[in-house]
């Protein structure tokens, strides 16, 4: 599977995308993450989409082999 994680969270990630073999559960993902994005993940304004589809609560992530989690950062106004 692929993480894209994006805008500050690219920065901790060291990477525009990482993969990561699966499936992975939200503990397993922390887990395989580097510490740095793992930690900043728990901060609730950071959320995380699979396939595109937005998961209200972060805990219920289910990705298997193929899939992409996005890991959003909070959008910033200007």
């Amino acid at each position: 599977m692929t993480v894209v994680p994006l805008g500050k969270l690219a920065d901790l990630a060291g990477a525009p995308s990482l993969s990561l073999a699966g499936p992975l559960d939200w503990a397993g993902l922390k887990a395989a993450l580097p510490a740095a994005l793992a930690e900043a993940l728990d901060d609730p304004r950071n959320r995380i989409a699979v396939n595109g589809a937005l998961l209200a609560d972060k805990a219920a992530l289910r990705a298997d082999e193929g899939d992409e989690i996005a890991l959003l950062p909070p959008v910033s106004g200007g």
